[in-house]
């Protein structure tokens, strides 16, 4: 299967998670957050370095979490949508 070229927006937004998430880890090396996170540190470089820039959502809600950055920011950081408010589960 081959996959379509992603628009280069969402390479852009690739480019701007990594680059969040590297001023987030500050002095932590990838070593110290892939062992927060669980993420492993080869996929948390490829991240940084724009060449992961549609990570999973739960490789980046575990990064978030070990770097302590909420996800909302993450998100505005990026360019993307302010988040919607929460809708309210029914049992």
């Amino acid at each position: 299967m081959v996959r379509p070229p992603l628009p280069e927006e969402a390479r852009e937004r690739g480019r701007r998670l990594g680059e969040l998430l590297r001023r987030a880890r500050g002095e932590l090396t990838v070593v110290q957050v892939s062992a927060r996170s669980g993420v492993p540190a080869e996929t948390l470089r490829k991240i940084e370095a724009g060449r992961v820039p549609t990570p999973a959502f739960f490789t980046v809600a575990a990064l978030a979490a070990a770097l302590d950055v909420p996800l909302d920011e993450l998100v505005l950081g990026c360019g993307g949508p302010p988040p919607a408010a929460p809708r309210e589960l029914t049992a």
